[in-house]
């Protein structure tokens, strides 16, 4: 599994501009400092769903694609068929590890949204690998976006599982939080 064709619509003055308007300013025309995205980010501001990222996965089991495709808010999916018509494969002769190609769009809100449970210790090994993949390819070109994808323990401050599995106790959890917290 890989992912391929990161593509990023949408700008930061974009976003910007967008969120003077809701303050009942003009249009600006500095390019806003890595400080300013980042506080937009963790404020969650709605400005942030003007930035869009899409993106395939290639060769992705079929049961990883479903725990994705469960994601609805702010994102779009479109999953290879296993349709026998257009396959020409009987589907229930497919296993659940069947490789599918997933194309996903998605604003800068849900991939921070998806980043909580997806990159979660409970979350399955296969699925957290294939979004972090995800937060990689956005790391390259967003590196503020990506600093928000923060596991739901780290978000919150504490583990709201009905199991928790401890990991919000580590010291690597202390490291994370510190660095989510810090504002660039």
């Amino acid at each position: 599994m890989n992912v391929t064709n990161l593509k990023v619509k949408g700008t930061w003055r974009d976003v910007a501009d967008c969120a003077r308007t809701t303050i009942g300013m003009g249009e600006g025309t500095n390019e806003p400092s890595s400080k300013w995205k980042r506080q937009i980010l963790l404020a969650e501001h709605s400005p942030i769903r003007t930035i869009v990222f899409n993106w395939k996965w290639v060769d992705l089991p079929y049961w990883v694609s479903v725990h994705l495709v469960r994601h609805k808010i702010s994102i779009e999916h479109f999953v290879s068929t296993q349709r026998s018509d257009r396959t020409g494969v009987k589907r229930e002769d497919l296993p659940q590890g069947a490789l599918v190609q997933h194309r996903c769009e998605a604003n800068a809100q849900a991939i921070i949204s998806i980043s909580r449970k997806r990159l979660c210790k409970q979350a399955s090994k296969e699925t957290t690998e294939a979004w972090k993949a995800v937060v990689e390819e956005i790391r390259m070109v967003q590196p503020e976006v990506a600093s928000c994808c923060v596991p739901e323990c780290i978000y919150r401050g504490f583990c709201p599982e009905l199991k928790p599995c401890g990991w919000i106790t580590t010291d690597e959890a202390d490291k994370m939080l510190a660095s989510y917290r810090s504002t660039v």
